[in-house]
């Protein structure tokens, strides 16, 4: 497996170059403090902000928690972009999502795209056990909301989002990595618990120049 990024020269600790006995592995800026996790509906990226955000300490935002007010009330846009402006405009952050109506904003103050590049069937079956379960045990998310079965095969199903925006969110990443210079661009093409090894190196990597910098 390949963790994809652009290399830059000497950003590598004492210790931490691949070898030839280690996975082909380019390596993104470490210095990197503001964090964005992209992909499409049930890919994980919730997961993969919370697992950085534990090991690394930088404060990780849930954003649906910040888009939806009970009862499945969408927050007005205005009020959405003004609450990412706030977050965006602190030196550290990780971000486990950007929707389109604003994904501008952090696109100019992210140092670093995980984008979650993985295949349309594996998102999908994610999704559709998410989803079953969560319809099931009702356990809240976003602002004490619940998700139903019922929902599941209504217009605004969740499942029907993640076949429609899956080509366009996947076209918008890779472009990233093919045409972006603002930003480093890291895309995984499988989940956390098969990229652990990778990440794992990554993170340690990010502390340990960290720590130079202090």
């Amino acid at each position: 497996m390949v963790m994809e990024a652009e290399a830059i020269d000497g950003i590598f600790p004492d210790n931490l170059e691949p070898n030839n006995n280690e996975p082909d592995i380019e390596w993104p800026n470490i210095r990197h403090r503001r964090i964005l996790i992209y992909g499409v509906t049930g890919s994980g990226k919730t997961t993969m902000a919370k697992w950085m955000s534990e090991r690394t300490g930088i404060p990780w935002v849930e954003i649906d928690n910040l888009m939806w007010n009970a009862n499945w009330e969408f927050v007005p846009i205005e009020e959405q972009q003004a609450r990412i402006r706030a977050i965006c405009d602190q030196d550290e952050w990780i971000m486990d999502a950007a929707y389109g109506k604003w994904i501008e904003i952090p696109l100019e103050r992210v140092q670093l795209v995980i984008g979650l590049d993985y295949p349309r069937y594996r998102s999908f079956w994610q999704l559709l056990k998410r989803s079953v379960a969560r319809g099931i045990d009702k356990k809240p998310v976003c602002n004490g909301n619940v998700e139903s079965i019922k929902a599941l095969f209504s217009k605004d199903s969740i499942l029907l989002w993640h076949c429609k925006s899956f080509k366009s969110k996947q076209r918008r990443m890779r472009n990233w990595k093919t045409n972006q210079s603002q930003f480093d661009v890291l895309l995984l093409k499988k989940p956390i618990s098969q990229e652990r090894w990778e990440m794992e190196r990554l993170v340690e990597a990010m502390m340990k120049r960290e720590d130079e910098f202090n």
